[in-house]
Formats: C-alpha cells, sequence, structure tokens
C-alpha cells in the first residue's frame, strides 16, 4: 500500500505491517489503522518510531519503547481491557512522546501506553489506573545515556 504522508513523504507500507486499533486511539476514535515506521536516513536512534496513520496521512506520533525512559515500567493492566488484541505472547508496549520547542520538556506519557499483540497486529491504547505521569520527562535520560555510549567507544 502506498501513502502520502506529512513527515516522510510517499512510502511503501506492507499490508503485513499494518496495526489495526479496533477501538482507534485517545482522541481519535475513528483511526484505526495504522502503520510503525522510522526515518531510514535517521536509522532508529533513540528507539524512536512513528505510528503512521494510514486512514489520515497527516496524523503520526513519535512514539518509543517505555524501558528507554523508565527502566521499571511495568504498568498493572486490566485483562479485559486487551481482549480486543487476541491472547499472544509477542507483545509490543510503546508510549508517545512530546516534543516541545524547548526540548529540556520532552516528555513521553506512561500514563496511557500503546499496547500491541505483534501476533494479530492488533492494538489498544489503555489508560492505567496506576500513578504513572501523563508527563514523564525524559530528556536528561536521552542525553545522559547518549554521554554514556559515547564514553564507551
Amino acid at each position: 500500500m502506498q501513502i502520502k504522508t506529512r513527515i516522510f513523504g510517499e512510502v511503501t507500507i506492507d499490508d503485513s505491517k499494518m496495526i489495526k486499533f479496533p477501538n482507534g486511539i485517545v482522541g481519535f476514535p475513528d483511526l484505526t489503522d495504522f502503520a510503525l515506521i522510522h526515518d531510514a536516513e535517521q536509522g532508529d536512534q533513540a528507539g524512536i518510531r512513528w505510528l503512521q496513520s494510514v486512514q489520515e496521512p497527516t496524523f503520526a506520533m513519535p512514539v518509543v519503547d517505555p524501558l528507554i525512559a523508565k527502566e521499571d515500567y511495568n504498568p498493572l493492566v486490566d485483562d479485559n481491557l486487551l481482549k480486543v488484541i487476541g491472547e499472544g505472547e509477542n507483545i509490543l508496549v510503546l508510549v508517545t512522546i512530546t516534543v516541545p520547542s524547548d526540548l529540556s520538556k520532552m516528555s513521553v506519557n506512561l500514563k496511557a501506553p500503546l499496547v500491541v499483540n505483534v501476533d494479530t497486529r492488533k492494538a489498544v491504547q489503555v489508560v492505567l489506573e496506576d500513578d504513572y505521569p501523563v508527563k514523564f520527562f525524559i530528556y536528561d535520560i536521552l542525553k545522559s545515556r547518549k554521554e554514556n555510549s559515547a564514553d564507551k567507544k
């Protein structure tokens, strides 16, 4: 499938890479079809990828593995909330990133992770009962990791 995106221009998305959110995502219940992509020129820096809407090419959200931001992230999710994605062992959890003009205020939303069943290619966004914040600031964490990896070279 060919789609024209705001960020990546025209891209080809293999149907097998499509992710279906049967219930949509928070704030956008009508957007149900997405692809997880990254900028090939930039590589997969810091694990940042884009959840690109297939239905609305101008809509894409940066996402990342929450363990990059918070190593002990382990939310409790009600099994009933996950029924829509089916059972499976191959589960991917992502959180959205907010990147304001002041990069030092970059944050991830640990309160509403995206849970993807890689086997069924179905996903759901859940809002946690846990005390995880909507804005967990990560600039200093990413900066420290970058400095540490540079020191090891």
